[in-house]
């Protein structure tokens, strides 16, 4: 499977990922911008082009049947979301149980244009005192690349503000939501 998605995400699609693809055990890892949904088309192919396991979080309700066995295998992790749950406390704790764990996230939360992203992701990588690790998707280039970790200072300000130049010239597949 490796050498078929390999030749379809090089060869036929002609998309390249480049900068650091051997990632940390843990890390959260933010991919942006995400403009449509064939952004996690290309990320799936991405991560299996890489090698890498690479996980993302739902609700426990999605890993039932049918879907769940192919949310796991997918490298889902589910979560148990409640109206009292601290969803960055439950994610830090998937962190905590795993030796593996690397959780991909749109810091934007949506594929419209956004001024601010949300937060989330940085509240789990500091409580799971993890770095993060920027993705972008870059459909003008077909690149994706890949940053080294960035370990946040405790000042999300000035985290958020360093983290948003690795996206600065990127343009995703709909370039006026980037």
């Amino acid at each position: 499977m490796f050498l078929i998605t390999k030749f379809i995400f090089n060869k036929l699609l002609k998309w390249k990922v480049t900068g650091n693809t051997v990632l940390l055990k843990k890390c959260v890892i933010i991919a942006a911008p995400h403009t449509h949904w064939h952004d996690l088309l290309i990320a799936i192919m991405a991560r299996k082009v890489m090698q890498q396991e690479i996980n993302f979080i739902g609700k426990k309700e999605l890993f039932k049947f049918p879907f769940g066995f192919f949310f796991r295998i997918m490298g889902g992790k589910p979560v148990e979301r409640g109206s009292k749950s601290n969803n960055v406390k439950l994610i830090a704790d998937v962190f905590k149980n795993n030796d593996l764990f690397r959780l991909a996230l749109s810091p934007e939360g949506t594929r419209k244009k956004v001024d601010n992203w949300k937060t989330g992701f940085y509240y789990i990588a500091k409580e799971a005192n993890v770095p993060i690790i920027s993705a972008s998707l870059n459909f003008k280039e077909k690149e994706i690349k890949i940053s080294e970790p960035y370990y946040i200072t405790g000042d999300i300000e000035k985290d958020i503000k360093f983290l948003k130049l690795f996206f600065k010239e990127i343009k995703g597949k709909i370039p006026e939501f980037s």
